[in-house]
């Protein structure tokens, strides 16, 4: 992950709804809950920063439950899961996992070939009941976004270096191991 610039909220807030209006009419618009998330990671310290992102970064952001849209079947239970399990659940289960989740399903069947829009991500668990009993503290965590790093991973589309734009609330050293890939910028070649 490169840490491209600090950035204020009014910026985050005014990209996510240029691209996720709250009003966009269809079958199941979340928009309205990205946003209250965005508010609530607004709340985490150390601001926001715009990112750019790799595949692996993506494969590593963590998920919180999801219903799979009301569907039958949990893909991601409350404790958690990376991008790349989600992942892995989808494709293990196949037509029957699609016929069981169908709202779920058709979001990434529509955002499989979705133009790469910024995604938003924080250091921490914001403070709502599905991030409540994720596993994971701090890291890369989402915000908003689920529907479209799935729908891009299992069409094969992540790109492996550092391409994708993101919005990251919250102190990015939280998750640098020393010799980590997180780059201010700054750094001269």
């Amino acid at each position: 992950m490169e840490i491209v610039t600090a950035v204020a909220y009014s910026e985050v807030h005014d990209a996510y709804l240029r691209d996720h209006p709250v009003e966009r009419g269809h079958e199941a618009n979340t928009n309205v809950y990205g946003e209250e998330n965005l508010e609530r990671a607004d709340r985490i310290a150390d601001g926001w920063w715009r990112v750019r992102l790799t595949r692996a970064d993506v494969l590593g952001v963590v998920l919180p439950w999801h219903l799979s849209e009301g569907g039958e079947h949990e893909l991601v239970p409350r404790s958690g899961l990376t991008v790349a399990r989600a992942a892995e659940r989808v494709r293990a289960g196949g037509t029957a996992w699609t016929a069981a989740n169908p709202v779920c399903a058709a979001k990434l069947h529509l955002l499989r070939r979705a133009p790469f829009t910024p995604l938003y991500l924080c250091t921490a668990p914001v403070d709502h009941p599905d991030y409540a009993s994720l596993a994971v503290r701090a890291g890369l965590i989402h915000i908003d976004g689920l529907h479209r790093m799935l729908a891009w991973e299992l069409a094969g589309r992540l790109p492996e270096g550092a391409e994708l734009d993101g919005y990251l609330a919250g102190d990015p050293r939280v998750f640098a191991q020393p010799g980590a890939a997180v780059r201010t910028g700054d750094e001269s070649a």
